[in-house]
């Protein structure tokens, strides 16, 4: 196996214990973008852009799976973690070509 192989792996299995501590360790506080918006926009339009639709929904909002809990939430990261590890991989593989 190859060092490249080696480091994807690693950084694989870095992002599936991140993915399962997360949802446990997570602050339900706002986070920091939003929590600096709340501070930039006036409140009326901040309370107008929270209640409008977004224009791509999201297939995992929130960062879970409607429905199932803390499993989804743990299903949700895990599955987002792997696909973008994914696709930097194939832009590495792409861009190396």
């Amino acid at each position: 196996m190859n060092q490249n192989m080696k480091f994807l792996l690693v950084g694989l299995a870095i992002a599936i214990v991140i993915s399962v501590a997360a949802p446990f360790l997570a602050s339900p506080a706002p986070d920091g973008l939003e929590s600096s918006a709340e501070n930039v926009i006036e409140e009326s339009k901040f309370a107008v852009l929270e209640e409008s639709e977004p224009a791509i929904q999201s297939p995992m909002p929130d960062y879970s799976i409607e429905g199932m809990g803390k499993s989804g939430e743990i299903l949700a990261i895990t599955i987002g973690s792997i696909a973008m590890l994914l696709i930097a991989y194939g832009i590495g593989k792409a861009a190396k070509a």
